[in-house]
Formats: structure tokens, sequence, C-alpha cells
């Protein structure tokens, strides 16, 4: 056997220009990544792939980000993934109901690649430090980056 795969990341994101971006910069920096367009591909890709990690943008269509989050954190095999909400409003009643969705962070776009990535590994340091299955990690909230 070789070494342990490195993470999933799942980057839900309908803006193609964006979703491309971020998967491209998460493989770079060592990441493996499964991509989905809408809310309700979201929670497919989610069940059928157990993702280490979600990015998930809240203004989707089919299914938003918020009905998603919230589903996905109801159910018992997938309610352990953290979230990231991705969201290009910086309001404070935005991350309050994120947090209320269930997201476990939120990052405000646009944002820095390189501060998506330390968000991302941030999250999963929190996951992995905590070491208790089924239990989601802190909430924490993020805006971009100066």
């Amino acid at each position: 056997m070789t070494q342990t795969a490195s993470p999933l990341v799942l980057v839900v994101e309908d803006y193609q220009d964006a979703r491309e971006m971020y998967a491209a910069y998460l493989q770079f920096s060592g990441y493996r990544v499964a991509e989905a367009t809408n809310g309700l591909e979201a929670i497919e890709k989610t069940i059928e792939l157990m993702p280490d990690i979600i990015l998930m943008d809240l203004a989707l269509p089919r299914m938003d980000g918020w009905e998603a989050t919230r589903r996905l954190k109801l159910d018992e095999r997938t309610r352990h993934i953290p979230i990231v909400a991705l969201t290009g409003h910086a309001l404070a009643g935005h991350a309050e109901g994120a947090r209320q969705a269930g997201c476990d962070s939120f990052v405000t776009k646009p944002c820095l690649p390189d501060a998506l990535v330390a968000e991302i590994h941030r999250m999963l340091s929190i996951q992995s430090a905590e070491g208790l299955p089924g239990r989601p990690p802190r909430t924490t909230t993020r805006t971009k980056q100066s």
C-alpha cells in the first residue's frame, strides 16, 4: 500500500470560471477535488464520495447552499463533514445565517486562493484534532483578506 490519499474537497459553485479556478488551485496545492454546480448535486456527490471538506457557495440554482447545508448536517452519514460557506455577501447576518444552517466556517468572496487553502487546512486540522467522528468542528467566521 502507498501513502494515505490527500484530502478530497468538494467545490460547490455554479459559476464555472470560479469553480474551475478553485479546483485548479486546490489541485496545485495537493488536494483531490470533486465539483458540483447546485445544491442537489452537492448532496448527491457528498453521499457518493464522502469528501473530507465541502466549499459551499450559498447562492446556487435548483437548491441553494443554505438548504443543501441544512440537509447535509441533518444526515447522520454526512453531518461530520466540515462545510465552508463561500459567499459574495460580507454582511454579519449572512455569517450568522450560515452558522445556523450548519456551516462550520464562512469565507467572503473574492478571497485570495492562499487564504482559502489556509482555511481548508485549518478546518481539517480542527476536525483531526477533535478526532471524534460525527462531531462537527467549532464554528468560525472568516472574511476576505485585504
